[in-house]
Order: structure tokens, then C-alpha cells, then sequence
């Protein structure tokens, strides 16, 4: 059956899907594929997970030293791939890069377990590791010295946010005749849609 484009605003489809894949996917349906590049145009993708959406984009989080940092600081522009086999659907966004507030990075370091905040701080994200012994001595390291109380967001870890300027909404149907309905943000703005050939 032929299906009409949603009347939701993009970020509340978006929200809708999500939802479903929360109910059906086996782990991490917030799972999404990072493509960036670098100053040259050489590109990189990675797989990473949403921490929030809003109108305002996409949020990740990320060591400041990581390969995917670097990228996005020389090339401030990225895409985004949700992928879930359950639903066979997937939503494409494209958009430019802006870093999250401190106080936005604070709050979810804040909420992270704590082995995952002292993770943070013993990673040297994407530089070379001689063997996992290396790392579990930096492990070691950070848990002794935060053993008791807060452990600090280190300044070298914050966050991202892909502010979508396109976004497609990708759903299998027999034969092949996929669904595809594209939001495009004008300069207002506003959401305009078109349906796309499969």
C-alpha cells in the first residue's frame, strides 16, 4: 500500500522510529554510523551512539584527541546513518557540526557509570597501544587516584552535535519499490518534504 509523507516534523519521526528500534532491535538501537572527513576530503566512518536529539541535532560524545575530533574540527560537517535490520528501515542526516556546552558535556559525563568516567580518562583515544596491559595499568592508574569522591570530566572529552540540514527516512517495501521521503531545512528554517524514487 502506497503510504502519503508523514505530516510529524522530521525530528518527531525520527523520535517515532527510534522507538520501535528500542522495542525490536537485540542491542543498541542507538547505534549510528559517523561519516566525516578530513581537511583533504578523505573520509571515515565509525559506528558511535546517539546521546540526544532535539530540534537543535544529534549528540555524541567522544574523546577531544580521537581521529573522528580531529576530522571534525578540520571539517566541520558530517553524516549520519541509522540502521535497523528489525524494522528493515533507515534514516539518513546530513548537517554541519558545532561542539555541545560545557554544561551540556558536564551533565552527561556526570550520568555516565563510574568505570566509564574513569574509561575516559585511561583511553588515549585512536593513538597506539603497545598491549592491553599498557591500558589496564592506566586503568589502574585513575581509578586509584579518583578512588574516592567526583571524578571530573577530563578536558580532553566532550561532545558533538550534527545539526541536520537534510534528512531522509528510509522504509523497505516489496519488489524493491522502497519508500523515501526526504526533510530539507531552508534558510528559514522550515522543513520542506518530497517523496524520492526507490
Amino acid at each position: 500500500m502506497t503510504q502519503s509523507p508523514s505530516d510529524a516534523a522530521p525530528i518527531t519521526l525520527f523520535h517515532e522510529w527510534l522507538a520501535k528500534a528500542e522495542d525490536s532491535e537485540p542491542n543498541d538501537p542507538n547505534a549510528m554510523t559517523l561519516a566525516t572527513a578530513d581537511e583533504c576530503g578523505v573520509p571515515s566512518a565509525r559506528m558511535v551512539l546517539l546521546k540526544g536529539a532535539d530540534e537543535r541535532g544529534f549528540v555524541f560524545y567522544t574523546n577531544l584527541g580521537s581521529d573522528k575530533a580531529r576530522e571534525l574540527v578540520e571539517n566541520p560537517a558530517a553524516a549520519l546513518v541509522f540502521h535497523w535490520k528489525s524494522l528493515r528501515r533507515q534514516i539518513r542526516v546530513v548537517g554541519a557540526v558545532e561542539p555541545v556546552s560545557e554544561a551540556e558535556a558536564d551533565e552527561y559525563y556526570a550520568s555516565r557509570h563510574r568505570d566509564s568516567r574513569i574509561g575516559a580518562w585511561a583511553s588515549k583515544q585512536s593513538k597506539p597501544l603497545d598491549g592491553m596491559f599498557e591500558l589496564e595499568t592506566r586503568v589502574a592508574k585513575f581509578a586509584a587516584k579518583f578512588a574516592i569522591g567526583d571524578i571530573p570530566r577530563p578536558e580532553f572529552w566532550s561532545g558533538f552535535r550534527v545539526v541536520p540540514r537534510r534528512m531522509e527516512f528510509w522504509r523497505d517495501r516489496p519488489f524493491r519499490l522502497h519508500e523515501r521521503i526526504v526533510y530539507l531545512r531552508g534558510e528559514d528554517g522550515a522543513w520542506g518534504k518530497e517523496r524520492l524514487y526507490p
